[in-house]
């Protein structure tokens, strides 16, 4: 007699998230090296076993069930607890992590990111580290899933999530509604209303959240968009003149200064924000001074107001010579 948990193993949460992936168990099967028997066999065996059907076999393709999607959302959240214990283990034997993840967010400006990465490993600590990119409320969703130790540039909240320490990087971040010279909107009379800027197409960072159910900021219905990855391309596509829309006062400054982009009034509210970083109280037990020691570092130089002023400058700014 089988029990769960002889079969809920982290080979067969990977072979259920393939079959899901791929949408048929023939291709399942192919890309495991096996034959589509074999994987059936599997799948049934787990099924028996909790006495559920995973997949919906009515249709060609291979879909979830309720009760497969749930096995997977709760398998995945297993198999980072698992790995979780692994670093855990490896930080109390060592005091410094095996691996420290960072999340920035595409408003941060990466090229001080990469002067931090560059001062860290300058004192050859045995944590390897991994930089992710996302925007918007994923940064916070990278930090909260596990996916990541430390997250620079998300939005500072009112109500902090249980777990979560947060700290301003400066003060409240203003966006300016900008257009490059030529741009239609330049003739509109100011302030612009909705109806004037809903005419004309917008450039909007996608939020990278996996579930779907991202921030959407400064569109309006009905409202043409061109989606880009990062703030960055947003900068790019604007004084391309492909779009207009809000930018981060520090990132546009340079360019309005230079009349690459012009500022317009808007009736709506001036956008603004507090930007901060995070972290979790549970993988920072600060109390213990030979233990996080990664954490320690990065929020030992995130605490100096100059890194978190040029954190928060000139996202395009090419100038490796900054002071962090």
């Amino acid at each position: 007699m089988n029990f769960a948990r002889d079969v809920l193993t982290p080979d067969a949460l990977n072979m259920l998230q393939n079959i899901a992936r791929l949408g048929s168990f023939a291709a399942a099967a192919r890309d495991m090296g096996l034959v589509p028997s074999a994987l059936s066999y599997r799948v049934r065996q787990m099924e028996d076993t909790l006495d559920v059907l995973l997949f919906d076999r009515s249709s060609r393709q291979a879909k979830l069930t309720a009760a497969g999607q749930e096995l997977i959302s709760e398998g995945l959240r297993l198999l980072n607890d698992m790995d979780s214990i692994a670093h855990r283990i490896k930080r109390v034997a060592t005091g410094w992590e095996s691996q420290f993840t960072i999340v920035v967010d595409t408003v941060i400006n990466h090229h001080v990111v990469m002067d931090l990465c560059q001062h860290f490993y300058d004192g050859n600590p045995p944590t390897r580290l991994r930089i992710k990119e996302e925007a918007l409320s994923g940064t916070l969703y990278a930090l909260t899933s596990g996916q990541a130790d430390l997250a620079i540039g998300v939005m500072v909240m009112d109500n902090v999530s249980a777990g979560l320490r947060f700290e301003e990087l400066g003060p409240l971040m203003k966006f300016v509604f900008a257009v490059a010279p030529g741009h239609p909107l330049l003739s509109a009379h100011e302030p612009l209303s909705d109806a004037d800027i809903r005419a004309h197409r917008a450039v909007a960072v996608a939020d990278s959240v996996p579930q779907g159910n991202g921030t959407t900021i400064g569109l309006l219905a009905g409202q043409d968009v061109f989606t880009v990855p990062t703030m960055a391309a947003k900068l790019d596509a604007q004084l391309r003149g492909m779009g207009a829309g809000f930018l981060p006062e520090t990132m546009a400054r340079p360019y309005l200064d230079r009349g690459e982009l012009v500022e317009r009034g808007v009736q709506r509210p001036q956008r603004s924000g507090h930007i901060g970083y995070a972290w979790r109280e549970s993988s920072g037990g600060l109390s213990d001074p030979n233990g996080n020691r990664a954490l320690q570092w990065w929020l030992n130089r995130l605490s100096h107001p100059q890194t978190r002023q040029a954190l928060l400058g000139q996202a395009s700014k090419t100038n490796s010579g900054t002071t962090v």
